[in-house]
């Protein structure tokens, strides 16, 4: 006579496999029959004029506001030059003479500017008063055309 193939482990396996296939039919049919429904309806959001989610959708009746398209700029705005005082003034607060630079600050705003020799029109040294313009340089704002008071 031959042995069965099935171990008590394997029949053990196959219940437990079988339980657990029942269970979750069971859960599918209860989340089914306590569904309010409604479908897509029920679940669809709405984003009102705010940017506020809401479950009511907008009113087709209210007055849209109009844009004009040609006054959206896309990408990084122009800079805008401030023309109201180009000429500035300042306290020269550090500057080397052997390698030729030196900082400004600015007495209005107590900025600080980068100054070169090649941009002074006269030889400049710490604490002295001076006069100067602003130029964009590949690290910030570079004062230039520096004279004395």
């Amino acid at each position: 006579m031959a042995k069965s193939q099935q171990t008590f482990n394997k029949k053990e396996k196959e219940k437990k496999r079988l339980k657990k296939r029942e269970e979750k039919q069971q859960r599918k049919e209860d989340r089914k029959n306590s569904s309010q429904g409604g479908g897509l309806d029920s679940m669809m959001a709405y984003i009102d004029e705010n940017g506020n989610i809401t479950d009511t959708p907008p009113d087709p009746t209210k007055k849209k506001k109009e844009i004009d398209a040609e006054s959206i700029e896309i990408g990084v705005p122009k800079m805008v030059e401030d023309e109201t005082s180009s000429v500035r003034k300042g306290r020269v607060g550090f500057f080397n003479d052997s390698k030729g630079f030196g900082f400004i600050k600015e007495l209005e705003t107590q900025e600080k500017f980068f100054v070169h020799v090649n941009g002074c029109l006269e030889e400049i040294k710490e604490n002295d008063k001076v006069t100067f313009e602003l130029e964009r340089g590949p690290k910030g704002m570079n004062a230039v055309q520096v004279k004395k008071i």
